[in-house]
């Protein structure tokens, strides 16, 4: 199972759960991060998104082997490689936007310190998601280097099994792939 998963879920309901916070004198919510409204939105909205693509993604690691075309495996594992090398980048500027927010937070506005957990829980598990999405990135490129690998290997395979062919066998072979 993919860890990006678990840390979005983590993100997306630390904020929504408890990132809206009052001050006791105020019936209005506001976000617990500076009461800067879009770092709460960019924390949910990238919680979420970054959840649906864990989850398409996922979807696409159980289809994987039944994909017959080579070429197609190869897009699939590009498209692996791109997403999770955005969701790094995306993550690191979630962290620093978070992290800068709560730096400058005013303690007044949250006097009771409610919520100031699942702040420091947001922050710290976009951290991690920027690790964790970048691992993606490596082991997908690890998969696209072990298939160059595996395919030039069965070229040059087959490379050594038609030189050792007699040039008669070589004829022939030709003329049985024409039929075929």
């Amino acid at each position: 199972m993919r860890l990006p998963v678990l840390f979005s879920i983590v993100i997306f309901g630390c904020i929504a759960n408890e990132g809206y916070v009052n001050r006791p004198d105020e019936i209005e919510e506001f976000c617990i991060f500076n009461r800067n409204q879009n770092a709460c939105n960019y924390a949910v909205g990238m919680g979420t998104l970054a959840f649906l693509s864990c989850a398409a993604f996922l979807a696409l690691d159980v289809y994987f082997p039944q994909i017959s075309s080579v070429k197609d495996r190869k897009k699939a594992v590009l498209a692996d490689i791109g997403v999770s090398a955005f969701w790094s980048f995306v993550w690191f500027v979630g962290f620093c936007f978070l992290a800068n927010q709560w730096q400058v937070a005013k303690e007044e506005d949250n006097p009771l310190r409610e919520g100031a957990d699942a702040a420091r829980a947001a922050i710290t598990f976009a951290f991690f998601s920027i690790f964790t999405w970048g691992a993606l990135t490596l082991l997908s490129l690890e998969r696209i280097k072990r298939a160059q690998v595996f395919r030039y290997d069965i070229t040059e395979q087959r490379q050594k099994q038609w030189m050792g062919k007699s040039h008669m066998e070589r004829g022939m072979m030709g003329r049985r792939d024409d039929r075929a």
